[in-house]
């Protein structure tokens, strides 16, 4: 068996799980003092998601950058795809807060979305 340990931040606590993985699962968890560090244990170590807080370029605006994120957390490994492809926007003002900036990134059915409205020089 593989001993692991993730630092669990589903909830304040911030626990120190350890934990054994055996035929593709876990097994074994300590450290987590709350019921939710198994779940995110498990999520983290098979599915790491993140959600992905960025800046695009706004041409016309009375700022240059507008702050976005996508809606959901997306898979990890595709965080540095995706900014790769926001790196490409740019948007003309104004921009409202909410706006859908890409729709459905590398097909994950997750919107990226401004975070602020920004309006016209």
């Amino acid at each position: 068996m593989k001993k692991e340990l993730i630092t669990c931040i589903s909830c304040p606590l911030g626990c120190d799980v350890e934990f054994e993985v055996a035929e593709g699962e876990i097994k074994n968890t300590e450290g987590n003092r709350c019921s939710k560090g198994k779940e995110y244990v498990s999520n983290e170590y098979f599915n790491p998601t993140r959600v992905l807080p960025t800046t695009v370029r706004v041409a016309g605006g009375v700022l240059p950058l507008i702050p976005v994120k996508t809606e959901e957390a997306i898979p990890k490994e595709l965080l540095e795809v995706a900014m790769r492809e926001l790196a490409k926007v740019e948007l003309q003002a104004p921009v409202k807060l909410g706006d859908v900036v890409i729709e459905n990134i590398l097909d994950t059915e997750v919107n990226v979305v401004a975070t602020r409205d920004l309006a016209k020089r």
